[in-house]
């Protein structure tokens, strides 16, 4: 089994989905990111983000705790159905303690609290990308690995 150079490896683009109805969580995210190899699509409600999660291969979601209609756990279960689930970091201007144990328990990959913070927003965002282009690359070798045995 060939692996990739690390060169090429490191040229991979970071998908992000920023899940917000506030334009200006859009704007700030794109502003912190605009200059890196991260590829952004944004969704104002939780439709519009699995019609884009059926289109691209997204490897993070970052959810505002509350959409109009409904909440940040309103996308993590229909997530956690996909086969290849990006992780979703949920962002919050209350992000407190009761919060962070909530998403935290239901499946949430991290808490980011507003306004963001450029290190936190980029080291919470490249780990939780890592941690799935870790299991996708896993799952795309595991049928390869069973037809070969």
């Amino acid at each position: 089994m060939q692996k990739q150079p690390a060169i090429e490896q490191n040229r991979r683009i970071v998908t992000v989905l920023s899940v917000s109805p506030d334009r200006e969580d859009h704007s700030a995210i794109e502003g912190m990111v605009g200059h890196s190899r991260w590829a952004l699509y944004q969704a104002g409600e939780v439709a519009a983000a699995l019609a884009i999660l059926e289109e691209r291969e997204i490897g993070v979601v970052l959810c505002e705790r509350d959409l109009k209609p409904g909440t940040w756990i309103d996308l993590l279960a229909p997530l956690q159905l996909l086969s290849d689930a990006p992780p979703l970091i949920v962002t919050s201007r209350l992000a407190d303690e009761r919060l962070w144990s909530e998403a935290l328990n239901l499946g949430a990959y991290d808490v980011l609290a507003k306004p963001f913070d450029v290190r936190e927003l980029a080291r919470s965002v490249s780990l939780a990308w890592l941690h799935w282009r870790h299991r996708h690359d896993d799952a795309k070798r595991l049928p390869r690995m069973r037809a070969a045995s």
